[in-house]
């Protein structure tokens, strides 16, 4: 996304024409001159002043707060007339900015779901809401709302956010930095059937959510870091800007969380699904530049091709990843979970004679890795595993460590016991 902003030069003057910016001109961030998209989406929020010039902008919201987006028609006269006088739809979701927490969304967000039950992460603040017609928060999509409009009539909607960034750190000591989220917003007219899954326009932002009034006391500390600075450091710095504008970004990839996030791009694959593959993958960057591409067109390209596209790191990646490159390694063991049966005859799988063995692959070789493979093979949230203890002589449990997991030998063969925490609803993983 942050090669979006490296081209900001000047406002989009037929936004700001509107009345509702007439007070706002100076205080607008200046978009890019690349092309006048359809839809502009605005965040009313101040955007941080703690921001290099060509990174990406990151606004600080409240927990709870009600913010207004609003959602503007941007089209030139002759664009999209078929929908002129219709409605259209955008599904607003708050979504991880980090990839990392990406590969394991569902898990992410069961392990919330299971600590504030009844709750939401996203919610449409509907009193304060202008011009939404039918609008759906669907019990099982917890960040994710969606809605109607008709983009000839003035649109606002007001989205509150129950999450807080440090809800998703792995180890909590106090102090942590939170993780970053996005909002990103999808629009799509109608098909034939009446169906809404044309899509037209996709914007998103990166913002981190506070604690209540946290935002406003973070906020005013980056504030007062910035006042400090000589004025040649100050230059390389933001202004922090009143409202945030989203900015063009790939579609969100409608997949279910069981699709391995890997999957080989295929010479079948059409134009949209070729996006979809280049975003799970990580080069959203690129997408404008391959958004005519099949994955045959993808396929055919040379690793010289695609490095003199997209630079040395990334073509390199991206060459590895279109030919389906597998890294080996660093660790690998193998685990299965201890049944009743298999602790009456505990030595059995000694003699390659009892359950099911499930392959780990470790890199980083690290506890926090560990966690979150063990998580991901039983389909629960790394927040429920509290520790993990390896069986030592005469049966002692033995804390897993980084310098334990990096003693372990290749395929090293362990049967997983679990026990219930005695301070929470988690549970300790002794590995045997």
């Amino acid at each position: 996304f942050s090669s979006n902003f490296s081209q900001r030069r000047h406002f989009l003057h037929d936004v700001l024409a509107l009345p509702i910016f007439k007070q706002e001109e100076s205080n607008l961030p200046p978009e890019s001159d690349d092309k006048i998209l359809p839809f502009q989406y605005v965040l009313c929020a101040a955007t941080s002043p703690a921001v290099k010039l060509h990174d990406e902008t990151l606004t600080y919201l409240n927990q709870g707060q009600s913010y207004e987006i609003r959602m503007l028609d941007n089209r030139k006269m002759e664009e999209l007339p078929e929908i002129n006088g219709k409605m259209v739809k955008s599904i607003i979701r708050v979504v991880f900015h980090d990839r990392r927490l990406q590969y394991t969304e569902h898990q992410q967000l069961e392990g919330w779901r299971w600590n504030r039950p009844g709750d939401r992460i996203l919610d449409l603040d509907i009193p304060m809401s202008v011009g939404v017609v039918d609008p759906r928060a669907n019990p099982t999509q917890l960040n994710t709302v969606e809605f109607l409009w008709d983009p000839s009539k003035r649109t606002s909607v007001f989205i509150q956010v129950h999450c807080i960034s440090t809800e998703f750190t792995m180890r909590k000591h106090g102090g942590e930095k939170g993780v970053p989220f996005r909002i990103q917003i999808d629009t799509f007219k109608e098909n034939e059937a009446g169906e809404y899954t044309e899509h037209l326009h996709s914007a998103s932002c990166q913002i981190k959510v506070f604690k209540p009034k946290g935002a406003d006391r973070k906020q005013k500390t980056d504030r007062e870091k910035m006042e400090k600075r000589a004025p040649q450091e100050k230059e390389k710095y933001q202004p922090s800007y009143e409202t945030t504008i989203l900015t063009e970004c790939s579609p969100w990839p409608e997949i279910t969380y069981e699709t391995f996030i890997n999957i080989n791009l295929l010479p079948t694959a059409t134009p949209q699904e070729a996006q979809q593959w280049l975003h799970r993958n990580r080069f959203s960057p690129f997408c404008r530049l391959f958004s005519n591409f099949s994955g045959a067109d993808l396929l055919k390209l040379t690793r010289e091709d695609v490095i003199q596209i997209c630079g040395p790191a990334d073509g390199i990646r991206l060459f590895n990843a279109l030919k389906g490159r597998v890294v080996r390694p660093r660790l690998t063991i193998y685990v299965c979970q201890e049944s009743q049966q298999a602790r009456e005859q505990h030595q059995k799988h000694e003699n390659g004679d009892g359950s099911m063995y499930h392959a780990i692959y470790l890199e980083e070789l690290t506890a926090v890795e560990l966690t979150e493979k063990l998580a991901q093979l039983f389909s629960i949230s790394p927040r429920q595993i509290s520790q993990i203890f390896k069986q030592g002589p005469t049966g002692i449990h033995v804390l897993v460590s980084d310098e334990m997991i990096q003693n372990f030998q290749d395929e090293m063969c362990f049967v997983l016991d679990t026990m219930k925490a005695e301070t929470n609803d988690g549970y300790h993983i002794i590995l045997k």
